[in-house]
């Protein structure tokens, strides 16, 4: 007889939304992944949980699976834990849940606490339609390309982002959507939680700490079209007044400037 593989959502920052159910699920799992041990060893002794820990973390899940695999099939029971909210979400366990799907492993998930649900309801922005970005990538070029390519998305939009890149990202942000609403949370339930409100650009004049762990929301496109920077949009004046083909105007823009191609070409053609 198989045995069961459940999913447990640990707070964010605040430990009284520690849920009795998921204390429950941990206490009686035979084996616990989670993400750092460390961690993991002082919540459950916390607890008083007795410690049948195995770490699982992004550089080692792909290893563990077959192991944790094969002790689900002998009928064990496994539980997994992130650091802090649900694992997933932008934490391991993607390929173990895969996995367990594919060898007929029941699954549970004991729900709890995510930093971007709790950041999208308290920033005032639209909710009946979103899109979770997960992190904007590190490299400048990178996570410019990848906001222009987002910049005809009609639903709001949520990004994680480190306490060193976040000023980064927000200054991105502030030249290729200067006048979308946003929203910034930074250490979401803990003791020193932040709401910043406001533009990009107003947001990075309040923004006085860089502690802490932060997500970003961003109003969608309001109209569907793709919103750019002031000096692309008169450069892209300026190459069609000129009469150049609209694929090497996109061609060009899109080297000088790191835009979606397929972007600008909604504004050429």
């Amino acid at each position: 007889m198989s045995g069961r593989l459940i999913l447990c959502g640990l707070p964010i920052g605040n430990p009284e939304d520690l849920s009795p159910r998921v204390l429950k699920n941990l206490a009686a799992a035979d084996l616990i992944a989670a993400e750092d041990t460390r961690s993991a060893a002082l919540f459950l002794q916390a607890h008083q949980i007795a410690q049948k820990l195995v770490s699982f973390y992004d550089h080692n899940e792909t290893q563990r699976v077959p192991q944790l695999l094969e002790l689900l099939r002998s009928g064990q029971t496994i539980a997994v834990i992130s650091e802090a909210g649900m694992p997933l979400i932008s934490d391991p366990g993607y390929h173990l849940v895969k996995a367990a799907q594919a060898a007929s492993i029941a699954i549970d998930v004991v729900p709890g606490p995510t930093a971007l649900i709790t950041a999208l309801a308290a920033s005032g922005l639209p909710t009946d339609r979103f899109a979770f970005e997960g992190f904007l990538p590190a490299k400048a070029a990178q996570r410019r390309a990848a906001l222009a390519a987002l910049a005809a998305a009609g639903q709001t939009l949520i990004f994680y982002e480190a306490p060193h890149r976040i000023l980064a990202a927000l200054q991105d942000i502030a030249e290729i959507f200067p006048a979308r609403a946003c929203f910034v949370g930074r250490e979401l339930t803990k003791k020193y939680q932040e709401y910043l409100h406001g533009t990009a650009r107003e947001i990075l004049a309040k923004l006085k700490t860089l502690k802490g762990e932060f997500v970003i929301v961003l109003s969608g496109s309001p109209d569907g079209q793709p919103e750019l920077p002031p000096e692309i949009l008169r450069l892209v004046t300026e190459l069609k007044q000129a009469g150049l083909p609209a694929a090497q105007a996109a061609r060009i823009i899109s080297g000088v400037f790191g835009v979606n191609k397929n972007q600008l070409k909604k504004i050429l053609y």
